[in-house]
This record gives structure tokens, C-alpha cells and sequence, in this order.
């Protein structure tokens, strides 16, 4: 094992590999009678490595699976194969909160730091070993035994102080970022609130089939791209950002740029003003049957977006039911703002803006996902 003489400079060092059993203790089940209320987190009930759920029980009510006690620094893994959830305890972990036997609790020995050892398990390399020594008929986990015996590499302690320090660093920078996209969404919202309130302004109203164009997913016309793929678009994609491109000998629909789509069917309750989608550029597409394309005749075309994407009246077709499904006439039938058209263009302008913060701040969220995998890797293959 290789020390370093200058630790901030970028030396690859040796590592020594070691059974995570010789480095760690691995926590039994079983908890202390407890007064009053305690917080349980089962696995479900984690998000990558972030409590989003628990229940509250008594020491008498509690699930039998309730029955992991941990300290500060512990790291917790879920057991079950293909399944990415960790924690590293705080103070006010071990203090509230009882977790599931789902979890394997892990207590680090001298030769390992315990966040170094929580970074470790979220790494590509360690879940590669769990899921291939997981056992089980019907939900593979991993047991104690075969928990003990992954591989982890071991680097000397202050080189594994700037691991974490880095990485910490790291996601400090995330977290900043995921509260400025949070504050840019609620002040997007809010200027679409405030610049398609129709109060005080003597804007007329029209139906949707009145001012535009509506085409139900099936192609009215043919075409072949240059490079003969075709954009296949079908209800899942209207949530994503993303095209999924796809060879198709099915008819063909040329989208052009400033059309909307819009799901149709099979909508997730509550979510019909969420699946809409603005075409940026002419491309031809198979569209799938679920699907609509709206064409405006009378808006500026991002106008007709936003106010699609902020219209109650679709809200009204949520029957309570897991999904819901539009007919065209009752897209048709959809009420419409129709402000001047510089009105409108002005109105583009500003939330255009916002929208493109929001943006710049998610393209920044990108990349520091990229910077912090990156890192991470390098780390634990002695490259800090």
C-alpha cells in the first residue's frame, strides 16, 4: 500500500482489497423496549439515499419487520437484488427511527471511515457483487455470510478523508442545485398563474375546435426521413424529454414545428395537463392511436402550449378512476384565452425565459451527476 507524499495531487494509489466482514461488523436484529413513538422505515419507504416515507408505531405495534436498531454512523444497504437504497444514520436517526430487517446494518472497524464505506455501497462495483451473490426463489437478497465476503478496496485513511470530502462536496453542490430548479419551477408557475389570469382583461374566449386543427394519431400523409428511421411516439413518451427512435413500416404523420401533443388516454389521474408536449422542429413521426396533435390557427404557438399546460378544464374529466381517458370532443370543447397577438408574444417572452433557467439549471444537474459518478469511480480505484 502506497502513501502519498502530496495527497491534493493526482497520483494513482495502490489499494489493498478486503472482505467487507474483515472491515465491518455486520448488525444483528433486535431492539431495546422503547417508550412513546418511534419512526419506521421499511425499504420502500427509501429513495436511493433518502428517507421520502415512514410510519409511526409503538414498541407493541410494530411490524414484525421492524426490528433493526442502528447507531450514528452506521450504513444501511437493502438486501434485495437489483434494488439501489442506502443510508448513512445521523444523530436523529438513531435517536427516532427503527428500520427494516430489509436493510443490512453495517458498523465500520478502524481501517474504513463510515461515510467512505456508504459511498462504497452506492458504487457500480458493489452492486454488481450483491446482485450476483443474492439467493432466493422468488425476491434474491443477499445474507450476512455472502454479505462478508465482497470485495471492497481499502486506501489509506486520509486519502479516504478527501474521498469524502470531495464527494460531500459534491453533493452539497447537487442538493443546491435541486432547491434552485425547485425555486425556478415555483416561479415559472406563479408567472403563468399571474400572465394567463384573464381577470381585468378583456380577452376573448374560444373553444379549442374553433381556433385550431385536431388530428388523432392517425397519419394523414407519408413520409421518409433522410436517414430512414422514423420517431415513434406514443403515450409513455409525452412524459419523458426524450424521442425514441425506431424503424416502422406504419403510415406516417408530419409533425411541424409549434404543434402540441397531447395524451388522450390512459392518463395517470390527475396528471391530463402534464402530458402535453411542444414540437420544436418539422419531423416525421408514427403516431400512436392514444395520441392527438393540436395545430393552432389563431395563437402564437408557445402561448396555445402554456395555456394548455395550466387549463383546469381537463382536471374535470378525472373520474376518480386510476386513469382517464379524453375524447376528442371533449378537447374540442376545451375553453380558450385569446389575448392580442403581441399580448400573447410578450406573454411567450417571459415565461420562455423563466423556462430556460429552469434549463440552464437542469443541463447543470446533468453534469454534476456525471462529475459526481465520475469521481465516485475513480475514488475506490485509487485515482482521487
Amino acid at each position: 500500500m502506497t502513501w502519498p507524499t502530496n495527497p491534493s495531487s493526482r497520483t494513482k494509489f495502490t489499494t489493498g482489497q478486503r472482505k467487507l466482514g474483515e472491515v465491518c461488523e455486520i448488525i444483528s436484529p433486535g431492539i431495546k423496549k422503547f417508550e412513546g413513538i418511534k419512526k419506521y422505515v421499511a425499504t420502500a419507504d427509501v429513495d436511493f439515499d433518502k428517507i421520502v416515507n415512514f410510519s409511526e408505531i409503538t414498541y407493541s405495534n410494530r411490524p414484525s419487520r421492524a426490528n433493526m436498531e442502528t447507531k450514528e454512523n452506521d450504513a444501511l444497504v437493502a438486501r434485495m437484488a437489483e434494488t439501489k437504497k442506502f443510508l448513512v444514520v445521523s444523530k436523529e436517526l438513531q435517536n427516532n427511527y427503527i428500520f427494516s430487517t430489509g436493510f443490512a446494518v453495517l458498523r465500520t472497524k478502524k481501517d474504513l471511515l463510515p461515510k467512505c464505506l456508504f459511498y462504497f455501497l452506492t458504487t457500480k462495483d458493489f452492486n454488481l457483487q450483491k446482485n450476483k451473490l443474492a439467493v432466493g426463489a422468488t425476491q434474491k437478497a443477499i445474507n450476512n455470510p455472502a454479505l462478508k465476503r465482497i470485495k471492497i478496496p481499502i486506501l489509506p485513511l486520509p486519502i479516504q478523508q478527501k474521498i469524502v470530502e470531495r464527494l460531500d462536496a459534491i453533493k452539497k453542490a447537487q442538493e443546491l442545485n435541486d432547491k434552485q430548479i425547485e425555486l425556478a419551477e415555483e416561479l415559472f408557475q406563479s408567472l403563468l398563474y399571474r400572465e394567463l389570469d384573464p381577470k381585468g382583461k378583456n380577452w376573448e374566449v374560444k373553444k379549442l375546435g374553433e381556433v385550431c386543427d385536431f388530428y388523432n394519431g392517425q397519419a394523414h400523409e407519408k413520409y421518409i426521413n433522410e436517414n430512414g428511421n422514423y420517431v415513434v411516439i406514443n403515450s409513455k413518451f409525452i412524459a419523458s424529454n426524450g424521442m425514441e427512435y425506431k424503424k416502422t413500416n406504419n403510415a406516417l404523420f408530419l409533425l411541424l414545428r409549434g404543434d402540441i401533443t397531447m395524451v388522450m388516454s390512459d392518463v395517470p389521474k390527475g396528471q391530463a395537463l402534464a402530458k402535453c408536449f411542444f414540437v420544436d422542429k418539422n419531423d416525421t413521426y408514427t403516431l400512436n392511436q392514444r395520441i392527438c396533435t393540436i395545430r393552432s390557427k389563431k395563437f402564437e404557438n408557445k402561448f396555445l402550449y402554456y395555456q394548455l399546460n395550466r387549463n383546469k378544464y381537463f382536471l374535470r374529466f378525472d373520474n376518480g378512476q386510476s386513469q382517464t381517458n379524453l375524447r376528442k370532443n371533449d378537447i374540442l370543447d376545451c375553453p380558450l384565452l385569446i389575448p392580442p397577438l403581441e399580448t400573447q408574444k410578450q406573454i411567450v417572452a417571459k415565461l420562455s425565459a423563466a423556462q430556460e433557467y429552469k434549463n440552464q439549471l437542469l443541463a447543470q444537474k446533468s453534469k454534476l451527476k456525471e462529475l459526481f459518478e465520475s469521481v465516485l469511480a475513480k475514488s475506490f480505484k485509487g485515482q482521487l
